[in-house]
């Protein structure tokens, strides 16, 4: 912590002349102005590149009168910073998915509910499964790890203290993925950023996922040159699936498709039918722990999500047309095989097929000091009475949950008060940030924002399942890790009122 409190003092020196941002002369006693009166505004190491008002709209994503500035920090960091005219006095910045493809703000419809919100490219440009910018390149490479995210916070605040002629009441940061990395990442090496925090199924140990994604291409194209043929079909994938629920779905009390905990689910892949003995060996290999020599390097991935589109097909097995111009067949294999070319070996000729582990940790130390945010050291983050919010979807096809858990428990073994300060939540049959059966929208804005304003730390946190028309069709209550829902043998299995959260075994199964 002592080495990412000087990380921050240096940016600070950089960015401000050595001043905190709210000494900066310049900004001291500045009435609220007009939105294009920011392009002239002057910032050290930073440009303003527009100022634009924009009124509100009856439609679309962003529905309220607001102000858009886009600006460069340093040499390249650019931002689109989000003023609404009626303000909250509030500030939330998204995180940014995959290795951030442009402008990218996971929390932008914050701006409907009254928050100044801001993202970032995290100073490159480049399509999200893209990572040939970061080739021998170190400025680029902490940019996207930790500081380009710090530095547009502070920018972000001296524009908002600006604009309105006063600092926020109060800071969030919101990301999923990716953007759940950086939220951990400001966590642990700048706890001043941001009052709260919420960490959707965090990218946290960059390099383990890398590693488990590698792991998981060698079982399913061994051969780089038979990249075109899938080793399952979607029809099998379904078909696995369907066979892992129909076994594990009453487990947890409640016949509705949905596995509440799949570590309760012991699925023997042998015994599964429909696939080959090929099959039946990528499949323990792609569930199974990623290990060498020295021993666990990431846990492996539990059952579910299998036979969605959005799940297996697109992430693990293929073919997923969208990274199709990389000669990729799946999303694990063009974010592992890219993270590993241009992080940690700088060399775009690297064979995924050949890697062998052995010295996984020693190979990955330079790039896992820079984007891995897996230290459980949260004290600076605690003391000053910031909170946390971590959830993750179980069925996750990209980032295991196991790996979640993992970091949270590590926590929680430094801190037994933990819950003072950070909670998590598991969502079942719920994808990668959202997608699949399970009810995967929830307010985490209000969530975080309720225990930090009002002291109201989550217990009992309602996710929905809403269709594209904005119809509600299922609700489940998500309890705080390691409570889980369980059914009360009554009422609907579709609303969150027939669930209570408890520690205690599954209740008998409920009827279909």
């Amino acid at each position: 912590m002592r080495s990412a409190r000087l990380f921050a003092a240096c940016i600070t020196i950089v960015l401000f002349g050595g001043q905190p941002p709210s000494s900066v002369s310049a900004l001291e006693n500045e009435a609220p102005g007009e939105c294009g009166q920011l392009a002239a505004l002057k910032l050290p190491d930073v440009r303003v590149t527009e100022a634009v008002a924009v009124p509100a709209a009856a439609t679309g994503a962003l529905r309220v009168a607001h102000c858009r500035v886009n600006g460069v920090a340093g040499k390249e960091i650019r931002f689109t910073l989000l003023l609404p005219d009626s303000w909250n006095q509030k500030f939330m910045m998204g995180g940014g998915g995959g290795f951030v493809a442009g402008i990218d703000n996971q929390a932008r419809g914050s701006l409907n509910a009254g928050y100044a919100t801001v993202g970032t490219d995290t100073g490159h440009q480049a399509g999200m499964t893209i990572a040939s910018w970061a080739l021998n390149d170190l400025e680029r490479q902490l940019n996207f790890g930790h500081l380009a995210v710090h530095r547009v916070a502070e920018v972000s605040k001296a524009i908002i203290r600006s604009h309105y002629g006063s600092d926020q009441t109060r800071s969030y940061f919101n990301g999923c993925s990716n953007g759940g990395r950086q939220a951990l990442m400001e966590a642990q090496r700048y706890p001043d950023d941001f009052d709260g925090i919420v960490a959707g199924a965090p990218a946290y140990d960059f390099l383990g996922i890398g590693a488990q994604f590698i792991k998981d291409m060698q079982a399913a194209y061994p051969d780089p040159g038979g990249l075109a043929t899938a080793p399952f079909s979607s029809e099998t994938l379904k078909s696995v699936e369907s066979q892992i629920v129909d076994k594990c779905d009453a487990i947890d009390g409640a016949k509705d498709g949905l596995i509440e905990d799949p570590r309760q689910c012991q699925v023997d892949v042998a015994a599964l039918s429909g696939i080959s003995d090929a099959q039946k060996a990528t499949l323990k290999k792609i569930y199974g722990e990623t290990r060498n020599k020295d021993g666990l390097i990431f846990p492996g991935q539990p059952v579910g999500g299998e036979g969605d589109a959005q799940g297996w097909p697109s992430w693990i097995i293929g073919p997923n047309p969208l990274v199709a111009m990389q000669k990729a067949p799946s999303l694990r294999y063009a974010f592992g095989t890219e993270m590993f070319k241009y992080f940690i070996f700088n060399d775009p000729a690297w064979d995924y097929s050949r890697y062998d582990f052995s010295n996984f940790r020693k190979e990955t130390a330079q790039a896992g000091s820079i984007l891995n945010a897996t230290d459980p050291n949260l004290d600076a983050f605690k003391a000053k009475g910031h909170k946390l919010v971590i959830w993750h979807g179980w069925s996750d096809p990209a980032l295991t949950a196991l790996g979640t858990i993992k970091y949270y428990e590590q926590v929680q073994a430094r801190d037994p008060g933990v819950r003072d300060f950070a909670r998590m939540f598991m969502m079942p049959g719920v994808l990668h940030c959202a997608g699949g059966p399970g009810p995967d929208t929830v307010d985490w804005t209000s969530v975080i924002d309720d225990w930090v304003v009002k002291g109201q730390a989550p217990e009992r946190v309602i996710a929905r399942k809403v269709s594209a028309a904005g119809v509600v069709s299922r609700t489940r209550p998500l309890c705080v890790y390691p409570q889980r829902a369980v059914y009360n043998g009554t009422g609907s299995l579709d609303d969150e009122k027939s669930f209570s959260c408890s520690t205690a075994a599954s209740r008998p199964a409920a009827a279909p």
